[in-house]
């Protein structure tokens, strides 16, 4: 009996979880950028694709969302690079 009671709690807890449906997938992407600028990491871009489309030479899958359907990939953009300062002469 409290084997059934336990599956029973289980069962409806995993359902509330997914009471809301499948979350958009522009609010995940800008909960995870909020993420990133929080962390201070900068030079990357979020995209939106289709599950099936390979993302390994694109990026790192972060997110899924509209239940499964498409994913959010993250990649690091290379930032331009930084030139030295002009020494100054001395005369």
């Amino acid at each position: 009996m409290k084997i059934v009671v336990s599956i029973a709690v289980l069962a409806l807890a995993s359902g509330l979880a997914y009471a809301d449906g499948p979350k958009p997938c522009q609010e995940l992407k800008d909960e995870i950028a909020k993420k990133l600028d929080a962390k201070n990491i900068k030079d990357y871009t979020l995209e939106i694709m289709a599950k099936d489309k390979d993302a390994d030479a694109e990026g790192k899958v972060v997110g899924t969302c509209e239940g499964g359907t498409k994913k959010i990939v993250y990649s690091k953009t290379s930032a331009p690079p930084k030139t030295p300062a002009p020494a100054e002469s001395k005369p």
